[in-house]
């Protein structure tokens, strides 16, 4: 196993419901630290330095009684942007190409200056950065192949590299000690490029080879989201919005007695809280009743995710980074009157 091997609101929260603290304890059994919890960031969550410092500060308070495992999507918009890198390359574009792929690099080291690391580990990230970014670089320098859609997926995983060995920074920021690990090196995939299906047996398999002895020694592991290989190492992606199930998947690899997908709102909602005022805020759904959900419309989670979560009983939470009191939404096996609980609070 290497780790991320480098050649490839202001004021958060208010004083709603529960701490995190508060919550960590009644989720997690007190007397032992086998508990697992993987905790998934969305790119929202992640732009920027604060509030890369913020989601640290919730994985530090949450490795006060757990194993943490960390799932980070790129910073968001980054995916645009190589998306559209990756077009300038097709069209035979690579100054500009390389002049994009340059303002990528640029955008993390800002990032990464903002910090505030000490010198020695600010030097240490700063040379990671440089060297994906070379590899991004040769990237858009190779010749150029029609139709290839194999660098198209090779382009995208970039950001949720870079978004890795920032995040696992701001961890070590926080003095939670970390470790950047590239999912490709365990998440096995078909060759179905830009949507491509995990091996998931053999991802497991792998996957506790590499995960296990990390947690196991105390180490948070910050795991790219996204991001899969071929059998004969061709770089893949699980298509687009899929971090929700990269969660599921390395949850799923390590056991997770929980996985916690942090968002930018409260829960999972009736409707689109941004389209309709009618919109009520669920606090509890069994994962039939969030299937339910889904199949009718409502945006709850990657369609893989509940089956995944079903399979092991594992409990899964939707929560809002910038409002970590608040409780969000559980997602779990049926637990009594589920649905008639959720109906009473939307007629309150």
């Amino acid at each position: 196993m290497s780790p991320e091997n480098v050649q490839e609101a202001e004021q958060y929260g208010g004083q709603q419901s529960r701490g995190i603290v508060e919550f960590a304890a009644e989720t997690h059994r007190p007397e032992s630290r086998e508990k697992v919890v993987a905790f998934k960031f969305g790119g929202t969550s992640l732009l920027g330095a604060k509030r890369m410092l913020h989601a640290a500060e919730l994985v530090r308070q949450a490795t006060r009684t757990s194993r943490v495992a960390v799932v980070v999507s790129a910073m968001k918009g980054v995916t645009d942007q190589l998306l559209a890198l990756a077009r300038l390359v097709d069209c035979g574009n690579l100054a500009e190409a390389k002049r994009k792929a340059d303002s990528l690099l640029r955008l993390h080291a800002d990032v990464l200056f903002e910090l505030e690391l000490d010198e020695l580990d600010h030097q240490r990230v700063w040379q990671d950065l440089r060297l994906l970014g070379r590899d991004l670089l040769h990237e858009v320098s190779s010749p150029v192949r029609a139709g290839n859609e194999a660098r198209h997926d090779s382009l995208a995983s970039f950001g949720e590299r870079f978004s890795a060995r920032l995040f696992a920074a701001a961890l070590d920021a926080c003095d939670v000690s970390a470790v950047p690990v590239t999912s490709s090196e365990f998440v096995l995939t078909c060759d179905t490029f830009r949507d491509a299906k995990p091996d998931m047996e053999e991802t497991r398999r792998r996957g506790r080879d590499v995960l296990q002895p990390l947690l196991e020694s105390g180490l948070v592991p910050v795991v790219t989201g996204f991001v899969g290989a071929t059998r004969d190492g061709r770089v893949t992606t699980l298509g687009r919005n899929s971090s929700d199930y990269s969660g599921a998947i390395i949850a799923h690899v390590v056991d997770a007695d929980e996985l916690v997908i942090w968002t930018d709102v409260d829960g999972v909602y009736t409707a689109n809280p941004n389209e309709s005022s009618e919109a009520r805020l669920l606090h509890q759904l069994s994962y039939e009743e969030a299937h339910a959900l889904a199949s009718a419309g409502a945006k709850v989670l990657h369609a893989e995710v509940l089956p995944l979560a079903a399979e092991t009983e594992m409990v899964v939470w939707v929560r809002n980074t910038f409002n970590p009191e608040f409780r969000g939404t559980r997602i779990g096996p049926s637990v009594g009157q589920l649905g008639h609980e959720n109906s009473q609070r939307g007629a309150a």
